[in-house]
């Protein structure tokens, strides 16, 4: 089992340590939810047991439609041991039907379907909250090259047929949902950090009923049991 040797990076939802391969790090998923750029923050308990499981599942899922990922081995009851990554500052956000800010800033209802998967950039920034950028904004920043972009989006639409099909199969609807890449030593361009209810918008298909972090920005409630319904649902299908 792979040991924790230092403490590199701590983030909203998880920590990032150092191991002794200088290749790989350990990722330890915390049980926080936070909200609108940590201005609302909560917690749930297991929720980074859940998160991890929930990811790791689809990591592998994805690895068997062409979709490398950092993931190596899980480990603990939250952790995962990945492939050392060099994490691109950008979020890369795929939207099939229109839902929250996007509907509103557009002015068009939400659960409106969208005719083709729609991909957007968002420069990683807290301090400027996240903001869209363009491609060419993104090259004048310098945060990735063209040709990162064009393999970031042949990479985010495949995500995208795999989670929807996986998905479906647990009858629930793949909104949208955010990914992010990095790049290994060697300049290979793989899916890292998470695939969970907190970076994707999934409802229901039946009752169209929202099991994701809406529930937690939207003061729904039975936030911890919509997320683990998720994990239900994808253990009783694929495992």
């Amino acid at each position: 089992m792979a040991k924790a040797e230092g403490l590199l990076y701590e983030g909203k939802a998880k920590k990032v340590y150092a191991t002794a391969k200088n290749d790989e790090f350990l990722v330890e998923y915390k049980d926080s939810l936070t909200a609108f750029n940590a201005q609302k923050k909560g917690s749930f308990a297991a929720k980074g047991s859940i998160n991890r499981d929930i990811t790791s599942l689809l990591f592998r899922e994805l690895a068997k439609t062409g979709v490398p990922s950092h993931w190596v081995a899980d480990t603990g009851d939250n952790q995962m041991l990945v492939k050392a990554l060099e994490i691109i500052p950008l979020e890369v956000v795929v939207r099939n039907t229109l839902a929250g800010s996007t509907a509103k800033k557009l002015g068009l209802e939400e659960g409106r379907k969208l005719p083709s998967p729609l991909v957007e950039f968002y420069f990683k920034k807290d301090e400027l909250n996240d903001p869209f950028v363009s491609d060419d904004q993104i090259l004048l920043l310098g945060i990735a090259q063209a040709s990162d972009l064009v393999e970031l989006k042949t990479q985010a639409l495949r995500i995208n047929a795999g989670l929807q099909k996986i998905f479906a199969k647990i009858d629930l609807q793949l909104v949208d949902f955010k990914v992010e890449f990095g790049k290994t030593k060697q300049g290979q361009i793989l899916l890292g950090d998470e695939i969970t209810p907190d970076c994707c918008r999934l409802w229901d298909m039946k009752t169209n009923e929202k099991m994701d972090k809406d529930r937690f920005r939207r003061d729904l409630g039975g936030i911890a049991e919509a997320y683990q319904e998720v994990l239900r649902r994808l253990r009783q299908h694929f495992q």
